[in-house]
């Protein structure tokens, strides 16, 4: 499913393509990184900020492309430091995108380490049994401009239009490809954002500090491990042999164990760096101590990282998240063999944080109907 906007979006064009849409207008082909910093470095929100541009080629601009196609419809920040945004598309569709912060000892909030955690989908057809992302299923996919203006809504709320003199830098540390959607089932436009987000007249965001998520689409991992750019992977688990998996997450019938495992080994060979497990800890579902060891020797076997997430509560799902003793004792498996794990604390879960539950209220908010007036 793919929306067809009026305007393409400038964020979705490469210097190549852009280069030769202006050839064709007889501009020369250094404009292309002209608009491009604009874009990107200076990070202007109008055309007419472009003053190195000529009025005519501004003009030729806006009715050429869309400058940003999505807009901040509004900012929600935890207690915890958590920022979650809620982007409007131009066809109403609504996504979220998450700013999570690390606060670090000697420096202030602003300078602490931040990821971004972004969507690539509106909703999402995996149906895994404890998200909101697929709880309404999938309306489409984001096209590759609508990923990148996801990062420069962050850039704006991170750096004040007062602030130019930080705008050379990201205003961030890493990226996560965890929010809405499968990234993998949008696979062509997802690899295009985040070429333009690595590429030097883009972001120039470095690969290594992009993590793609996946709950296990196997020949797109595959094909993932034959990409040059060198991201990092993380597989979304969950569930450490077949029949625990199955319960929560239909994609394992498609690609079981038997298969994603290997297809895991071989990224992680290909690359040369550790993937990541992510492990949602749900009560009585996953979280018992077999789990544990079963995970344990898969990450072993992989020499991979666990990430344990305690599960964040989703209205109008009936998961729990297990006792912290509980957790421990999960951690505690792995921790004695030796296996890196990090045990995650609760993050954003005042502001809905889990992805989709705060475009589902939002949503379900619009469809309601107008009260009578007295």
């Amino acid at each position: 499913m793919r929306f067809v906007p009026t305007l393409p979006p400038l964020t979705g064009e490469t210097l190549e393509s852009l280069s030769e849409r202006l050839r064709e207008r007889g501009e020369p082909p250094f404009r292309a990184r002209q608009i491009l910093d604009w874009v990107y470095k200076k990070r202007a929100r109008s055309w007419d900020e472009m003053t190195n541009l000529s009025k005519d080629l501004r003009s030729w601009l806006a009715q050429t492309f869309d400058l940003i196609p999505a807009s901040l419809l509004y900012g929600k920040q935890s207690t915890d430091v958590t920022d979650k945004l809620l982007l409007e598309l131009r066809d109403q569709s609504l996504i979220e995108t998450v700013i999570i912060r690390a606060p670090q000892e000697g420096v202030g909030l602003e300078h602490s380490r931040k990821t971004i955690c972004i969507s690539t989908q509106v909703g999402c057809a995996m149906a895994c049994a404890f998200c909101a992302s697929g709880l309404a299923g999938l309306k489409r996919d984001l096209s590759a401009g609508e990923i990148v203006a996801q990062l420069l809504h962050v850039c704006y709320r991170e750096d004040p239009l007062t602030a130019r003199a930080d705008r050379e830098l990201a205003s961030f540390d890493n990226i996560v490809v965890m929010g809405m959607g499968e990234p993998l089932a949008n696979y062509d436009n997802l690899i295009r954002a985040l070429t333009i987000l690595n590429a030097d007249w883009g972001l120039g965001f470095g690969a290594r500090r992009i993590t793609l998520s996946t709950s296990g689409l196997v020949p797109k991992i595959l094909k993932l491990a034959d990409e040059p750019l060198g991201f990092r992977l993380a597989i979304s688990l969950h569930g450490a042999t077949d029949e625990v998996r199955e319960k929560i997450m239909p994609v394992n019938k498609a690609y079981p164990l038997a298969k994603l495992l290997p297809a895991i080994r071989t990224f992680s060979e290909k690359h040369g760096r550790m993937v990541t497990l992510e492990f949602i800890l749900i009560e009585d579902i996953n979280d018992a101590l077999d789990q544990a060891e079963h995970l344990r020797d898969i990450a072993r076997d992989l020499h991979a990282h666990v990430n344990l997430i305690p599960y964040n509560r989703v209205e109008g799902l009936p998961w729990k998240r297990p006792s912290i003793a509980r957790q421990e004792r999960f951690a505690d498996v792995l921790r004695a063999a030796r296996i890196p794990v990090t045990l995650r604390r609760e993050k954003g879960h005042d502001i809905d944080a889990a992805c989709g539950q705060l475009r589902l209220r939002t949503e379900k908010d619009r469809s309601a109907p107008t009260p009578a007036p007295a």
